[in-house]
């Protein structure tokens, strides 16, 4: 087996040989001409000349080998419904949606935007853009009007898709009356709508403008639409960063690179086989659902589960219940979800056949050691391997590339840099790389960023240029804005965001470890930790618990106790000089419906402040008794 360190050590030095090998794992009609035209940086072009098609490479060229294979397994805990789709069933789908798009006038470099809930179809339209070349651009279906507005004024698209409704926890949350008001809010206009009618919600349709879905698709019965093969530079989808403030960072993404990366990513990373099953828990409207539920396990010949409900409904064990019936091998999730699972009836991990599961992935925020080892030991010691990335990478950044060489993983950290990534720890004040074991720097990465990453900011690359590339004007480095310290070992550890970091009385200290610390109390499921404005130390940590038994909530000497004994615990780990001004304890922390904290919002609300856009908050009353609790002190 390769020795990993030699394996990234040639991505970086022999750039071009590496990756023109990669290039073999997708099918090219062209083959490129030039790996890596790196000729105007930060911008590269990777594979250029070459030309080949997404979907071609997701679907159809998996007909010859396993076209009766399961490729799209949906299964909604909201509607009961549950079906698999092969790869033959796939592409007939993905054609009658090709074709639809085409009678509404979408053409190769047209945008179609997508706003849908976690349904067969929203898979499909995704499929049937990049397969005529047109782009897609996903706004997660919670979003509310005013958010949807402005994503449709930057990707101009010709044609919007999506449905009466989506569903969550058992109830209908309907879509069209939203899409309605945020076209009416939009300067410019699509020239028609798809809609896809679940009968979840009643839906007016405007004339000239509104199209169902089912008569079309029955019009297309037997669709033949060919793939547009694309320069691998082509743009196949713009994706909107989320916690933007003002004008939406539409990410954009080009075609060979990204399929090439995902491709290499399921080989070496995911450790996914053609024939097996992945399940990743995310949502098609954020970027790990773009990569890790449609086109990289689709690429690599998996099955992929798409699921529409909740990780506690029916009940704690539905996803461990999915993993027996599918024989699911690789599982990606989030750590929050974890940390939900973490209050359930801890028999649920043991209820369900779970030998076919190699591994569990986790992504998406910091993962902190208490959850890790929780889950490790409730899956009776399969590997839990975290990995770092973005929504502008599209792939992951540090991870332990199992394929490659078994490694070790270390809770707390999501591993080493990935193949193509030269990673550099830099100092913010000084520019200089960080040598050290264990010394704080900035997570960067040396251009030319490797395939599979943004090529831009959608129709800005002023603003690509400053938000990525200007940390250090004499480098050509691409920032993270991220913090991390790597120890002896040369595993990386992710401390927060550089706007995260609280400085209290000059000493710098990243929200994540003191999380961390707080997290490890035996009685505390999740915590947030927040800088807060403060007159005598210019900031001070604020930190906001959910307890695992909630019985001392209310309770005002059991809550002061159990502060102490936090507190303690944070002096004991990290110092005095890390000790939160209070720890307060509530029944839930702020969160967006795809399970982020909404870290800045309590932020604001704990300086006074307007927290800013909320409409994907899944639970205002989090936010608003936080509020008032700080009112009060």
């Amino acid at each position: 087996m390769t020795r990993y360190a030699d394996f990234h050590r040639r991505s970086i030095e022999d750039r071009d040989a590496f990756w023109a090998e990669q290039a073999q794992l997708i099918d090219w009609q062209t083959p490129p001409q030039t790996i890596c035209d790196f000729s105007k940086p930060p911008f590269v072009k990777w594979f250029a000349g070459g030309m080949t098609n997404l979907c071609h490479n997701a679907v159809d060229r998996h007909l010859k080998d396993r076209a009766d294979q399961a490729a799209l397994i949906f299964v909604s805990t909201e509607t009961d419904q549950e079906k698999t789709y092969t790869f033959r069933e796939l592409h007939t789908e993905v054609q009658r949606m090709a074709a639809t798009l085409k009678e509404l006038g979408v053409q190769k470099g047209d945008r179609v935007l997508i706003y849908m809930p976690m349904i067969p179809e929203a898979a499909f339209a995704m499929l049937a853009c990049t397969r005529i070349g047109a782009l897609h651009s996903v706004v997660f279906g919670g979003f509310a009007s005013g958010s949807l507005a402005t994503r449709i004024d930057d990707a101009e698209p010709k044609v919007i898709v999506s449905a009466d409704a989506g569903s969550r926890g058992g109830k209908a949350v309907p879509y069209k009356h939203l899409l309605d008001e945020a076209i009416k809010l939009s300067s410019h206009q699509p020239e028609a709508v798809l809609l896809v009618d679940r009968g979840l919600a009643p839906m007016e349709l405007v004339a000239g403008r509104d199209h169902l879905w089912a008569p079309l698709r029955e019009k297309h019965l037997n669709a033949q639409v060919p793939c547009e093969w694309v320069e691998s530079t082509h743009p196949s989808y713009t994706l909107y960063t989320s916690g933007t403030t003002g004008k939406p960072k539409g990410v954009q993404r080009d075609t060979g690179g990204y399929a090439v990366a995902l491709a290499a990513s399921m080989k070496y990373i995911y450790c996914g086989n053609p024939g097996e099953t992945f399940f990743s828990t995310s949502d098609i409207g954020w970027v790990v659902g773009h990569s890790y539920i449609i086109y990289g396990p689709l690429i690599g010949g998996m099955a992929t589960i798409m699921y529409e409900g909740t990780p506690v409904r029916p009940d704690g064990g539905i996803w461990w219940k999915l993993v027996e019936k599918y024989k699911v091998t690789v599982m990606f999730s989030a750590p929050t979800a974890i940390r939900v699972l973490k209050k359930q009836d801890p028999a649920y991990l043991t209820k369900y056949d779970l030998s076919s599961l190699r591994t569990l992935f986790l992504a998406g925020e910091p993962l902190d050691e208490p959850t890790a080892q929780w889950i490790s030991e409730g899956l009776k010691g399969k590997p839990i391997v975290d990995n770092y990335w973005q929504t502008e990478t599209g792939w992951p950044i540090l991870a332990i590339c199992n394929g490659v060489e078994k490694m070790p993983s270390k809770f707390g950290s999501p591993g080493k840099p990935v193949y193509g990534y030269n990673v550099k720890l830099i100092n913010d004040q000084t520019g200089e790389e960080v040598l050290g074991a264990d010394e704080k720097g900035v997570l960067m990465v040396e251009g030319p960023l490797p395939p599979g990453c943004l090529q831009t900011v959608w129709r800005d690359d002023a603003r690509y240029l400053n938000t990525y590339w200007s940390a250090v004007p004499t480098k050509m480095l691409y920032t993270s804005s991220d913090w991390a310290v790597r120890d002896k070992d040369g595993y990386y550890f992710i401390l927060g965001r550089t706007d995260d970091v609280i400085n209290v009385a000059g000493h710098r200290l990243g929200t994540r470890e003191i999380e961390e610390c707080i997290a490890s109390h035996p009685n505390v499921a999740e915590v947030a930790v927040v800088g807060v404005a403060d007159q005598l130390k210019g900031q001070v940590a604020m930190a906001f618990a959910v307890l695992k038994d909630a019985s001392a909530l209310g309770d005002e000497q059991a809550e002061a106790a159990l502060e102490a004994e936090v507190m303690k615990i944070v002096d004991k780990t990290l110092g005095a000089v890390a000790r939160p001004a209070r720890v307060r304890f509530v029944p839930n922390l702020p969160k967006t419906r795809s399970g982020k904290l909404l870290r800045r919002a309590v932020q604001a609300v704990c300086e006074g402040r307007d927290p800013g856009d909320l409409t994907t908050m899944e639970d205002p009353m989090a936010l608003q008794l936080i509020a008032e609790m700080v009112a009060e002190r």
